[in-house]
Formats: C-alpha cells, sequence, structure tokens
C-alpha cells in the first residue's frame, strides 16, 4: 500500500511540472525604460525537438501611468536564421492594491506565440516598448519564457 502511495505521489507530481526550457529576466532602468533600451536574452541551443509555448512577462508598480504596455518581440533563431517580429499589447488589470503603498509590484504573464523547433536551434530575443512616451517609468522587470509543450 505505500510503495502504491509513494507511486501515484511520483506521477501527480511530475505531472504537474512545467518544461521550463528558458525563464529569464531582466530589469529596467530605475530612472525609466528609454524607447531605444532594448533588452536582450540568449536562449542556448535546445537538447530536443519540439513545439514550445513562448511567454513575456512583466513586473510593474503604482508608477506605471497607463493601463496597458505595447512591446516589439524580435526573435532570430539559429542556425536556420527565421526571423520573427511581434508586437506585444499587453493590458493590466485595474489593482487597487497598489494604490498608496510604496513598494509593490504586480506581475503580469502573456502569452507570446508557438514556435516548433529543432534540436540545436538558439534564439536571440529581443524585447523593446513600442509606447509615444519616450521614458517609461513603473516598470520593474520584462522577462521571456520559453516552455516545451508535452
Amino acid at each position: 500500500m505505500i510503495l502504491m502511495t509513494v507511486a501515484f505521489a511520483t506521477v501527480v507530481v511530475s505531472a504537474c511540472e512545467e518544461n521550463t526550457v528558458y525563464d529569464s529576466y531582466e530589469h529596467t532602468p530605475l530612472n525609466g525604460w528609454e524607447k531605444n533600451d532594448t533588452l536582450f536574452y540568449s536562449v542556448s541551443p535546445l537538447r530536443d525537438s519540439g513545439s514550445f509555448q513562448e511567454t513575456v512577462g512583466l513586473r510593474i508598480n503604482r508608477n506605471y501611468p497607463f493601463t496597458s504596455l505595447s512591446l516589439v518581440v524580435e526573435q532570430r533563431i539559429l542556425p536556420g536564421f527565421r526571423f520573427h517580429r511581434d508586437t506585444l499589447r499587453c493590458q493590466f488589470l485595474p489593482d487597487d492594491n497598489l494604490r498608496g503603498q510604496a513598494v509593490s509590484y504586480s506581475q503580469y504573464d502573456f502569452p507570446l506565440r508557438n514556435l516548433d523547433l529543432r534540436r540545436g536551434d538558439s534564439l536571440a530575443v529581443t524585447i523593446r516598448h513600442a509606447m509615444k512616451r519616450e521614458i517609461l517609468l513603473g516598470i520593474s522587470d520584462i522577462g521571456f519564457k520559453m516552455t516545451k509543450k508535452r
């Protein structure tokens, strides 16, 4: 009976794990994220072929003055030299908990695209904002995540 319980627990835990291939956040400058400040992410050559879900993560605080953010995400896939450019519109929910607090952040995750990649492919990813304002306050970190789909 104990062996069955341990086996069941192992299956449940492994079924809940994400198959994250890459997950990294870059900080934006404290004095504001300028339009020409491009963030870079480098995904090492993949060990396996497959279909991958890409996600962009954001951490913002109460100093961010808008309810949305437009990002330009460019990806170069090597060695095939494929190129993708996406404009991602991120819509934020109103968060009354941020009002009046000195250091509080809201975390958002936005799906970007599904990519079919081969073993050995690597990615060079850049992210920049596409807002009319030159300098954006209140954005702490921008992340890029790839998860292998099962």
